[in-house]
Formats: structure tokens, C-alpha cells, sequence
């Protein structure tokens, strides 16, 4: 598994490696990542993605109904250029998985553009609201 350092200050290079990437964000609590969703090994796909890509693995998310689901963090290069996370639901095949990997090494949201394969899988999540 590649070590992923801190971002420089200056946020565009890590020593050794280039650019900073974009970073995946796994959820992997009460449905994403268990035995409700089936037909995926979920710590293979987890295990694929470490491999290749900087991993966060979360807790619940929120939106069961869309599970598997990876938000791609922008690097940031592609924050600086006004990119937003892009959330990424039923994340449940290994071609749909190579898919993310590959645009994420290509720059991720901002750098390049989302490939119309991964755009079947993204969805806007729920805005949370908080209450007294």
C-alpha cells in the first residue's frame, strides 16, 4: 500500500510524488461494506482502492439507500479550480471500481472530467440539517 503524506503548505506537491491526489472517501458502517449489499467482496474493493489511491474509511453516511458509496475528494489543484467532492452510489461491481481508480490517477473532479461511466453512478446527497 503507498504511503499518502500530508499535503506542502503550498498544497501542490509531496515530496517524491507529485502532485497531491485526490482523496477517497469509503463508507463502511451499517450498510456500505456489509453483508446487506451482496455480490461484492467490500474489503477487496477497499483493499483495490488502497492500493492505487489515497482511502478515508468512513462511518455511516447517511444514504443507505445508495450503498456502496466513495465521495472523490478533489485534489488541491482541483479545489483551486472550484471543484466539489462527487459522491459515487451502488458502487457494487469491480469495473465500476478500476473506473474510479482510473479517474482519480487522470486528476479527479476539477482535472478531468467526470467519464460518462462513473456519471451513472453519481447522485447528489441530502443536505443534513441540524436541529436544537
Amino acid at each position: 500500500m503507498p504511503e499518502w503524506p500530508a499535503e506542502e503548505a503550498s498544497g501542490e506537491t509531496v515530496e517524491g510524488k507529485g502532485p497531491v491526489p485526490c482523496r477517497v472517501v469509503v463508507c463502511r458502517d451499517c450498510c456500505c461494506g456489509s453483508p446487506k449489499v451482496t455480490g461484492i467482496d467490500h474489503a477487496a474493493q477497499t483493499a483495490r482502492l488502497r492500493a492505487e489511491v489515497p482511502v478515508r474509511i468512513s462511518d455511516c453516511l447517511d444514504v443507505c439507500d445508495q450503498a456502496n458509496v466513495i465521495v472523490v475528494q478533489p485534489s488541491a489543484a482541483g479545489r483551486a479550480a472550484g471543484a466539489r467532492p462527487v459522491w459515487l452510489g451502488l458502487v457494487n461491481d469491480t469495473d465500476a471500481t478500476e473506473d474510479i481508480i482510473a479517474w482519480v490517477r487522470a486528476g479527479g473532479p476539477g482535472i478531468t472530467p467526470v467519464p460518462d461511466i462513473l456519471d451513472l453512478y453519481a447522485f447528489t446527497p441530502p443536505r443534513r440539517t441540524v436541529t436544537s
